[in-house]
């Protein structure tokens, strides 16, 4: 199962220096998240791709970082069923917001990445918790909402990742 991540997809469009690169660059680096415009349009184009290839069909996939708004949840739903596809739910990672600082911090020392900053990280999580947050009430109304906790050691997190992915293929 392949996982399609909107923050790969932005940085290979950053690192080609494309039009919509430069434009994500501009949300990203102040911790903002892409116009939904721009980051339905890339989904759908991953989408299209991977299923004209019949890559996401054979195979399965898991969207990461989308969708980030109840919005984009309308737009997955609207994508998918242009495609045929349905959803078999939706993985929600918690973790306490100190501790996603803290590794997010470590990951910017690590891999020198310019955009995770303290200030930058901090309205990140404030963003998360107004905007993304409240899809879990529509997948969970779905019955089709697994909570996972990300707080552990990456293969007790990856257990209990692939228990809940289990469970939602059901």
């Amino acid at each position: 199962m392949e996982a399609i991540s909107t923050g790969d997809i932005f940085r290979a469009n950053i690192k080609g220096e494309t039009e919509l690169g430069k434009l994500a660059q501009e949300y990203t680096s102040r911790g903002e998240l892409v116009p939904d415009s721009v980051t339905n349009a890339m989904v759908r184009d991953k989408l299209a791709s991977k299923i004209a290839n019949r890559e996401a069909e054979a195979l399965g996939f898991i969207l990461d970082g989308y969708p980030r708004n109840v919005a984009q949840v309308a737009e997955l739903d609207a994508i998918l069923a242009d495609f045929g596809i349905s959803l078999d739910g939706a993985l929600e990672i918690t973790a306490d917001g100190d501790v996603v600082t803290e590794r997010l911090l470590k990951r910017a020392e690590i891999e020198g990445r310019a955009d995770d900053t303290e200030p930058v990280i901090r309205h990140r999580l404030s963003v998360y918790a107004e905007q993304t947050a409240p899809i879990s009430a529509v997948y969970s109304s779905r019955d089709a909402l697994a909570e996972v906790d990300g707080i552990g050691a990456v293969d007790e997190v990856t257990e209990r990742l692939l228990v809940a992915l289990e469970s939602l293929n059901k």
